[in-house]
C-alpha cells in the first residue's frame, strides 16, 4: 500500500474512532445516579416547568373517537364565506386547482394507476380534518380560526366531497358521527 494510501486509511480510521467516542454514553454523574435530582450548579439554566395553562394552550388535539372537539358549530354555508376568504388563495376556486393539496374529487381512484388523494376519497375519519384545520390551517396564520369556523370549513370541504348536504349544521357530536368513504382502507399493521 503506498504512503498516501496508507495515510488516508489512517485519516478515514481516527474520524471514525472519533465519531464513535463522540456517541459513546457518557458516565454517569453521581448527582444523576439512583434517580437524584440535579444538582443546581449543573442545571444550564434553559426553561422552565410549564404550567397548567400553558398545558392546556398545547392541548389541542382531537381524536378519531371525536374526543377533544370542543363546543360550537358551523354550517356549509358558513364554511364557504370563510373559505372563500381565507383558503381560496391556495386551494383555489374548485379546490381542486391550487397550489396546496386538492380537497375534493377523487373517489374510486385509490386503486387506480393515478390516485387522487383528498379529503373525500382517502381520509379515514371527518374529526381528523377538523383537527389539521384547527392546528394548521390557514398556511399564514395557522391557529387563528375559531372553533365555529373550523367546524363550518370542516363542513363545507365534507359537502364538496358529497358527504354532507348544503344545508347541514356540524358540531361536535354530527362530526364525529360522520362515516368517511374510505374509513375502512386502513389495515392495521398490528394485531
Amino acid at each position: 500500500m503506498s504512503t498516501s494510501k496508507t495515510i488516508a486509511v489512517l485519516a478515514v480510521a481516527g474520524a471514525a474512532a472519533v465519531a464513535l467516542a463522540a456517541c459513546a454514553p457518557a458516565a454517569p454523574r453521581p448527582e444523576m445516579e439512583k434517580g437524584a435530582a440535579p444538582r443546581e450548579a449543573t442545571r444550564l439554566g434553559l426553561g422552565q416547568t410549564p404550567g397548567a395553562d400553558q398545558i392546556r394552550g398545547w392541548d389541542i388535539d382531537v381524536r378519531a373517537d371525536g374526543a377533544g372537539l370542543p363546543p360550537g358549530s358551523g354550517s356549509v354555508a358558513r364554511g364557504r364565506a370563510i373559505y372563500e376568504a381565507r383558503c381560496l388563495s391556495c386551494h383555489g376556486t374548485n379546490v381542486d386547482k391550487g397550489i396546496a393539496p386538492r380537497l375534493a374529487g377523487g373517489q374510486g381512484t385509490l386503486a387506480s394507476k393515478a390516485p387522487v388523494l383528498t379529503v373525500g376519497s382517502y381520509w379515514p375519519y371527518a374529526t381528523t380534518l377538523y383537527d389539521y384545520i384547527h392546528r394548521a390551517m390557514p398556511l399564514d396564520s395557522p391557529q387563528s380560526l375559531t372553533p365555529d369556523e373550523v367546524y363550518a370549513v370542516t363542513a363545507y370541504t365534507l359537502h364538496l366531497n358529497g358527504i354532507l348536504k348544503a344545508d347541514a349544521v356540524l358540531d361536535a357530536a354530527s362530526l364525529a358521527a360522520i362515516r368517511m368513504p374510505n374509513r375502512d382502507g386502513f389495515k392495521p399493521v398490528l394485531k
